[in-house]
């Protein structure tokens, strides 16, 4: 506490007289509401700045995990995938396709 004091250039005695001129403004019932509004303001500040990290994070985390790429597939394994009513059916054109000698 001494090195932020240090830092701002202010004694105890500074200090002192600073407490009491807002004692005097705005006297002891406003003292509470006024701090008891900082700390509200702080918590929500910290819950938002929370939020937004974790909402860094979970996009960080998606970015690093790409979807998988659907596998190429070379005709052979294609048809050997198709229901035999269409393997006949493409079998057949690529036969058509082909000059008999």
């Amino acid at each position: 506490m001494n090195a932020t004091l240090a830092v701002l250039g202010l004694g105890g005695g500074e200090l002192l007289l600073i407490f009491a001129v807002i004692l005097i403004l705005f006297g002891a019932k406003k003292i509470p509401e006024f701090a008891k509004g900082i700390g509200q303001g702080m918590k929500e500040f910290k819950k938002a700045s929370r939020e937004v990290s974790d909402e860094l994070q979970s996009a960080m985390d998606v970015d690093s995990n790409p979807a998988p790429r659907p596998s190429t597939k070379s005709i052979s394994q294609s048809s050997a995938e198709l229901p035999a009513s269409e393997q006949s059916a493409s079998t057949s054109h690529a036969s058509a396709s082909v000059p008999k000698s």
